[in-house]
């Protein structure tokens, strides 16, 4: 939810719902959020409803009534963004101009052709931006994505474009980041142990050592490893516990 000052009205309160399909139940809850911020806060309030598929969006733009038909008493009308009423923008001068509605850009084009350029002119733009502007922005942009796989490229984007950034999603690619190298390192230093010691290393149980990613299951395997007769017997526990 955001305030937003007018220059010649009474501030607004504009609440952003993401909506991924039709539901029929979904106006009345927007009529009732509405009229509970108009109570809570008395600020006139503005639904905006952002949608990633046109069909959507149309449907989520139509006014509905509530009220008998021949006395209706009051209309709902969100505003709504999807792919339909968004620019695509690939080009970081256009997305300097206006960085909110860039960020709309990139939610609601999430399956466009060209999602790629999009978030990279959007990470472009943040590098020199204010961080109390950036962090949300990268936030939402991650949030709005949801599970796409543009969702990925993303959160790739900022750990590299975006390294000095603090935000949470930055700092846990990079804690992912850190944690990835460590266990590698862990798994390295297992296999090398085993060939110091001229240990034969199986595919199968290199396989097995490199794709782990627990650090305390990797130290255990370190340590069996400096005494283990073959490179199976470092899972001994484990293959036994699951017989």
């Amino acid at each position: 939810m955001l305030r937003l000052e007018t220059e010649d009205d009474e501030p607004l309160l504009l609440a952003v719902e993401a909506q991924g399909k039709k539901d029929p139940d979904k106006p009345a809850s927007w009529a009732y959020y509405a009229s509970y911020l108009l109570t809570k806060y008395r600020l006139q309030p503005l639904i905006l409803v952002v949608c990633q598929d046109r069909a959507t969006a149309e449907w989520a733009a139509r006014p509905v009534s509530f009220g008998p038909p021949q006395w209706p008493l009051l209309t709902l009308r969100p505003l709504v963004a999807g792919p339909h009423n968004m620019p695509v923008l690939t080009d970081p001068a256009e997305v300097r101009k206006d960085l909110a509605l860039a960020t709309l850009s990139a939610i609601t084009h999430v399956r466009h052709q060209d999602i790629g350029a999009i978030l990279k002119a959007v990470t472009t733009v943040l590098r020199d931006t204010p961080h109390p502007i950036a962090d949300p922005i990268v936030e939402l942009i991650a949030q709005g994505l949801g599970k796409h796989p543009a969702a990925e490229l993303w959160r790739n984007l900022v750990a590299v474009d975006l390294s000095f950034y603090k935000s949470y999603i930055s700092e846990e690619i990079r804690d992912e980041g850190r944690a990835e190298g460590e266990a590698r390192r862990a798994a390295e230093d297992v296999l090398e142990v085993l060939d110091v010691r001229g240990i034969d290393v199986p595919e199968t149980v290199r396989e097995r050592i490199v794709s782990c990613d627990a650090p305390e299951t990797l130290r255990r395997w370190h340590r069996r490893a400096v005494i283990a007769p073959s490179a199976e017997q470092i899972f001994s526990d484990e293959d036994e516990q699951d017989q």
